[in-house]
């Protein structure tokens, strides 16, 4: 695995490892995962309480996210960065939505937070990034103007 090769690179990477970390977290211990949003640990689940499949799903999700994002960082895939930004903010302001409405505990706000600062650090790195000159140079030699296509770069499989 590469280094990123980019400040917008860089804030992929971490989310990246963090959203692998907190999945595999999530998968292997889900109670420590549930304690450390704030939400309640009942002794016993009733019947009919999925909160043990919805800790699976959400964290396989997370798991995944985690792994894309760590491609898009090795690939330097810009066009990847960019979205994140949008959808990142999506998603500040929906679990923000979710902690005022009650429908989560306060400690869930730490969710939306961090959603929320690393879209915007990654798109102060992509501004960063464009201002020293359109960003890193592939392994190829272009420059970052050439890694904003759709699909990641050749060295992918690399």
């Amino acid at each position: 695995m590469r280094l990123p090769r980019s400040v917008a690179g860089w804030t992929i990477a971490v989310f990246g490892v963090l959203a692998l970390v907190m999945g595999a977290v999530g998968l292997l211990w889900p109670e420590a995962l549930l304690g450390m949003l704030g939400f309640e640990i009942p002794e016993t689940r009733t019947a009919g309480d999925y909160t043990g499949v919805f800790v699976t799903a959400s964290s396989m999700a997370s798991f995944n996210m985690g792994v894309y994002y760590l491609l898009a960082t090795a690939t330097e895939w810009r066009a990847f960065y960019r979205f994140t930004v949008v959808f990142r903010l999506v998603t500040f302001t929906v679990f923000t939505l979710a902690v005022l409405a009650d429908v989560a505990p306060g400690r869930f706000f730490g969710v939306a937070a961090w959603e929320g600062v690393g879209a915007l650090a990654t798109a102060a790195g992509l501004w960063w990034d464009a201002r020293r000159g359109g960003g890193a140079a592939d392994s190829a030699g272009r420059g970052g103007a050439e890694t904003s296509r759709v699909e990641p770069s050749a060295d992918a499989v690399h």
